[in-house]
């Protein structure tokens, strides 16, 4: 298996995580988008699929005994991977504080 894919796919999923609920408020009628939670769960599941794929591959290198690469890559890893929930968070929490308004 291709490690590298992992680090790739991560990314990947990550832009998707944060791109859906940007998505989500750049929707011009608001008031009849019925489709707004699978896009926030798709977003969250994007996120949650990004971390568990850096998760396999510092697993990885922990089996191959690379603790260089390790010591030079976790902790920016570790930087992205909480930017990168706080953010998907975030703009989910603010997708549902529209549309809850809205429903209401």
């Amino acid at each position: 298996m291709d490690y590298g894919l992992l680090n790739r796919g991560s990314l990947l999923f990550g832009v998707i995580a944060v791109i859906l609920p940007i998505i989500n408020l750049m929707r011009e009628n608001k008031s009849i988008n019925k489709n707004w939670s699978i896009f926030s769960i798709a977003s969250a599941s994007a996120c949650a699929i990004s971390l568990c794929m850096q998760i396999f591959y510092i697993s990885h290198l922990v089996n191959i005994e690379d603790w260089t690469a390790m010591m030079d890559t976790l902790s920016t890893v570790a930087l992205a991977s909480a930017l990168l929930l706080v953010i998907t968070i975030t703009l989910n929490a603010i997708v549902c504080s529209i549309y809850c308004k809205i429903k209401s």
